[in-house]
């Protein structure tokens, strides 16, 4: 009997989200253990909210092999965080862990303060911790969920990018974690993929206001992609196949979209701004 080539992954639901990282299977790559640096972002200071697991852990750790200090923030993963911190200083570089809520305006300014206070310098900004509830129809989608994830995914982003930008001088980065969903649409994540769409008019209306000044915004727009938020979210069944609707039929791994980051953060790319990259494992979206 052949194999069903719809089965990327073994079944598996977690009851919490964002997820916990050291309960998947099999274990994502997101340790960045064949990335080599080269200085790129030597000196700099880094904030990267969601950056315990997933695609945030993965570029705090390319980050810091390129040379950053970087700042993470996260929910209440704290075993992630650790493993994400250990890994973040074996490169030689300092790492500030950061546990709150980013919804909070209050949790966002000690964030900000803690980065001045321990680095006093902010030259990179990674937006990218979000969340997802799928319903089926929109009458199960709540005014309370619809919020909540406009607030997680999108107001925390602009309001963590109106503390930041003050204190970020010219040749600053600032990169958006938006979705394929933005450019697909999802049937089951109506208000996720709302907020993506907002963040892909947000990253593209403020890198024309922020160019004088300098800083570039741009986005990253993954397709599937192996990380916690995704066992946290799906029932077993669905994460059983998740990604082979794609191309290249599997779900992408974390380290296969941090370079995506390293580059935009970079001089790599000092010639971009108010754009999106799509690594989503060949799903061409034209945007």
């Amino acid at each position: 009997m052949s194999q069903d080539s719809s089965k990327t992954l073994p079944p598996q639901q977690q009851d919490v989200q964002p997820g916990r990282e050291g309960e998947m299977r099999p274990a994502p790559k997101a340790d960045a253990e064949d990335y080599v640096g080269s200085g790129k972002l030597k000196g700099q200071v880094a904030i990267i909210t969601g950056g315990d697991s997933g695609i945030g852990r993965s570029v705090a750790i390319c980050f810091a092999k390129e040379g950053a200090n970087v700042v993470i923030s996260y929910l209440n993963e704290y075993e992630d965080a650790r493993h994400t911190l250990r890994k973040v200083e074996e490169q030689g570089v300092q790492c500030l862990a950061l546990a709150g809520d980013i919804a909070d305006e209050g949790f966002l300014q000690i964030l900000v303060n803690s980065t001045l206070e321990r680095f006093g310098r902010i030259d990179i900004l990674v937006n990218n911790a979000a969340e997802q509830h799928p319903k089926e129809k929109i009458e199960d989608v709540t005014s309370a969920q619809l919020e909540q994830t406009f607030r997680t995914n999108f107001f925390s982003m602009f309001n963590l990018t109106r503390m930041v930008v003050p204190h970020m001088k010219p040749g600053s980065t600032i990169i958006n974690t938006t979705s394929v969903t933005a450019y697909r649409g999802n049937p089951q994540l109506l208000d996720y993929s709302a907020t993506k769409g907002a963040i892909v008019a947000f990253t593209r209306s403020l890198s024309k206001q922020l160019v004088k000044r300098g800083i570039r915004v741009n986005a990253v727009a993954p397709g599937p992609v192996w990380t916690p938020l995704i066992p946290s979210t799906f029932d077993a069944q669905h994460v059983e196949t998740f990604g082979s609707n794609v191309p290249m039929g599997r779900p992408g791994q974390p380290d296969e979209i941090s370079p995506s980051y390293v580059f935009l953060a970079s001089k790599d790319s000092s010639y971009i701004s108010g754009q999106v990259l799509h690594p989503n494992g060949g799903d061409v979206v034209n945007g």
